[in-house]
């Protein structure tokens, strides 16, 4: 990594939220290309186990902090130990239902902390900033797939409205202060394992997120895979999404790391595969990687949910060099030999 050569250590960068899902695997990217990482993180939203999971995979150890990220004394006392260069903002909940029936949860949880982090890097002079956002920031978008110059803020929930909400705050803070380099990567839909299976997707009831939800059924955890509405206006009327492989999720941080090397800006990004897949179009890759059907029930579609939703993504391309390499084969693969590993722990 070129950047490296030009300082006298690697820069250091805190993970806020580095313990989650899509945090682990960000976190032994980062490692692995030779910068160095602090996690925060509360396990309000994630595992313990992951953090000797990066350890394992990443063969390094890093610091971790137990800290809520809107506590500004804690968070205080880790920039003043750390000497932070970059942060990665990644803590949050993110489920749409549950942001429906509790949406004061998700505007409390996911906007005051960013301010007060916000805040005390503004104190500590750090102002090199990547948000995990959302395409959830589209709503339902008239244009398919969707650009970074598509419309956003007309969601159909709470939970992209405060994806939306931390954007158009940072968009304001750069706007008052041009020394901020900030980046918005707005995710499609990650899923999938680390190709180690040491790391990946726990089922999570309140996200109810399609990988682990078929791995279940597949394995005859739960008597089917729930497909929460069939008659959208698409051809085999179930929802289309953009699976993105974890991993390829993970280098798209990388990339957007050098990009806050560059001249200062909002710098936005769509991080999905250009590919969108319905549904049922998912079970039927996953069954050909588990060699068998997977029962299935219809249900009700979720409030809040859209029919269709899938990323453009050659601005990240052009600008970044990124580009996802792994097929929904691949996600599905990872994720069934990932499912098999937790039922061998559960034995």
């Amino acid at each position: 990594m070129s950047l490296l050569k030009k300082t006298y250590r690697p820069p250091k960068v805190l993970l806020a939220g580095g313990a989650g899902y899509i945090g682990s695997h960000v976190a032994v990217e980062l490692l692995e290309v030779g910068y160095d990482i602090v996690i925060a993180d509360n396990f309000s939203n994630s595992c313990e186990d992951s953090l000797q999971g990066i350890t394992d995979v990443s063969g390094k150890n890093f610091p971790f902090y137990n800290i809520d990220v809107g506590n500004s004394s804690m968070l205080t006392e880790l920039f003043e130990k750390e000497h932070i260069d970059i942060v990665i903002h990644l803590a949050g909940y993110k489920s749409v239902s549950e942001a429906i029936n509790s949406p004061l949860k998700y505007y409390k949880n996911n906007i005051i902390p960013t301010l007060e982090l916000l805040e005390v890097m503004q104190q500590h002079d750090v102002r090199k900033f990547i948000l995990s956002s959302s395409a959830n920031v589209y709503g339902e978008s008239k244009i398919m797939p969707v650009t970074e110059e598509c419309k956003t803020g007309n969601c159909t929930n709470p939970y992209g409205r405060t994806k939306w909400i931390q954007e158009e705050i940072l968009k304001d803070l750069f706007e008052s202060d041009s020394r901020w380099n900030i980046v918005l990567l707005r995710y499609f839909n990650p899923a999938g394992a680390h190709s180690s299976g040491l790391i990946g997707e726990r089922y999570n009831k309140a996200t109810g997120n399609i990988m682990p939800s078929i791995a279940l059924a597949a394995s005859g955890e739960v008597p089917a895979f729930k497909i929460m509405g069939n008659s959208y206006n698409t051809p085999d009327g179930t929802g289309i999404r953009d699976y993105i492989h974890i991993s390829d999720l993970a280098r798209g941080h990388v990339a957007a790391i050098n990009k806050l090397y560059d001249e200062p800006k909002v710098s936005i990004y769509n991080l999905g595969t250009g590919c969108g897949y319905s549904v049922l179009e998912a079970v039927k890759t996953f069954e050909k990687v588990c060699g068998h059907s997977i029962p299935c029930e219809i249900e009700k579609a979720r409030e809040g949910d859209i029919a269709e939703m899938y990323a453009c993504c050659d601005k990240i391309k052009d600008e970044l060099g990124w580009e996802a390499i792994y097929s929904l084969e691949d996600v599905c693969e990872s994720a069934w030999a990932w499912n098999k590993k937790l039922i061998k722990k559960k034995l």
